[in-house]
Parts: C-alpha cells; structure tokens; sequence
C-alpha cells in the first residue's frame, strides 16, 4: 500500500514537472487572448491546494526518473546481454523506495548514485554488447531460473547494511562471514566476475573521503581473495559521493553509506568504469 502511494505521488510530481517546464509557448498579453489568461488563473488556483514540495519530493522524482531509465533498459534488451546486472538493477530499485517510505533520506540520495551510475554504465555496456551482436534471448528456462536465484543470493550476501566501522576501513565481523560465504560461491561459478565500489560515510572527519572509499573497496578485494576467489575476477571502484542535498548530517545518519557497492557481473561483461558520481 505504502508503495502504491509512493508511485501516487511520483505520478503527481511528473504532471507538475510539465507545468513548470520552460516550453516554446507565447502567452499572449494582459488583456489579450482571454483563453490562455483564464487558463493560467484556473491553474494557479489548482496549485494553491495543493502540499508545497520539500526535499523529500525531489528524491521521489529522481526516484521515477531512474525507475523510467532502467524500463527503456530493459525495453532495449539489456536482460538479453547482463540479466544479472539487470536483476541487480531491479533489486536496487525496490530497496530505494523502501528507504523513501521509511523517511531514510541520506540513504535513499547514497543509493540513488549508485543506481544512477550502474543504469548509465549499464547502457554503455547494452549498446557496445548489440554491436559486436553478443546478446541472445535465453532458451533453457531451468539455467535461467538458477541464474536468477545464484544473483539473488549474492547480492544479499554482499549488499547488506553497515559492512564497515565508522569513518574506517575496518569491516564488520558479521559481514566479514558473508564475504567468506560468498567467495565460497563465486570460487564454484566461474561465469562472473565482481565490481567493487567503495564509499564513504555519509560524515566524515578524519579521512579524506576519496581516499576512505577506496580503502574499503581494497579491503573487501582483500578478504574476498584471502577467502579463496580468483584477484583476476575481482575489480575495484570508488565513488566520493557525499550528498550534495544534505550539508551537515546529525548523528543517527552517520550510520548511512556505511558500505560498498558489489556488482555481479558475467566474465566478459565490460567494466565501463567512466566518472557518472555526483560530485
């Protein structure tokens, strides 16, 4: 329910975004052209009942913007060349509109970069794959459902909150047991490799931003190797994305972006590692 009121209100958000979209249309004078006049009261009219947009709004709109994006995507034939980056995408997406119905702002902004930069490096990859004409339709269901089940569990071994210690390298204990068990997996399925992008908090004091992201990228490339994967099939990234929308975060948000990003991705998929992080 609660996520059927969330698209409510995004649908809203667009059909405003119409209203105030600078357009090629003349208005005609005061006093001329009483049609277009009486159109621009009757809308002014409208818009005084309705709730003033705040920040939150604008997150729902970029929500449904990369909702859209990811569509086309998949209208493209991008399930064709990755499923499994596409079944990530998916997965994403459903996390972020949970974060925005439970009021998590910080996290939703930190998830919506890195679902923006894995939608923009996605197409890059859709459109280099249909040129060398590699991607095919799936043909055996059963290898298609396992496909889906193995992603799925990756993913949430390796995706979970709070991996790190705050403003630190430092891994958590708990996580440091998802990472064996998911070496374990991957060591066994020699179809994909991982991309690794590290982040930094949300508030950071003592390390440099950039620097912090990448240490914990290194650190996760590090236990996942002591624990047996391949260092050939593990790629590394980092993202200094501290959220432009919120200056100085209170202290029960330092807990956000606590983590990193860990993208499964087939073998030859192309890493594509262009700069799209909001800076």
């Amino acid at each position: 329910m609660e996520l059927r009121k969330l698209k409510h209100n995004l649908g809203l958000i667009l059909i405003l975004s119409l209203f105030f979209t600078p357009g090629c249309t003349t208005f005609a004078e005061p006093g001329r052209g009483g049609g277009t006049n009486n159109y621009l009261n009757t809308r002014s009219t409208i818009l005084e009942h309705l709730q003033p947009l705040g920040p939150e709004d604008g997150l729902r709109f970029e929500w449904e913007l990369v909702a859209r994006h990811l569509d086309e995507l998949i209208m493209n034939k991008s399930q064709w060349c990755f499923p499994a980056t596409v079944l990530q995408a998916q997965q994403n997406e459903s996390r972020i509109a949970s974060e925005l119905v439970g009021g998590l702002e910080i996290d939703a902004t930190n998830s919506l970069i890195i679902q923006r930069n894995l939608l923009q490096r996605l197409e890059q990859q859709t459109n280099y794959a249909k040129k060398q004409k590699i991607c095919q339709p799936p043909i055996d269901s059963d290898t298609d459902t396992n496909n889906i089940v193995f992603t799925k569990k990756i993913y949430n071994l390796l995706n979970k909150a709070d991996q790190f210690i705050f403003n630190s390298s430092e891994l958590d204990p708990k996580y440091i047991v998802n990472l064996s068990v998911a070496s374990q997996l991957l060591a066994k399925n020699d179809n994909y490799k991982i991309l690794i992008t590290g982040h930094s908090d949300a508030f950071s004091a003592d390390i440099p931003a950039s620097q912090l992201a990448r240490q914990r990228a290194e650190q996760i490339q590090r236990y996942l190797s002591i624990f047996g994967l391949n260092p050939n099939r593990i790629h590394i990234d980092s993202i200094d994305s501290q959220p432009p929308s919120f200056s100085t975060p209170q202290a029960r948000e330092h807990l956000s972006n606590r983590r990193v990003t860990i993208e499964l991705m087939h073998i030859n998929q192309p890493l594509m590692l262009d700069d799209f992080s909001w800076r």
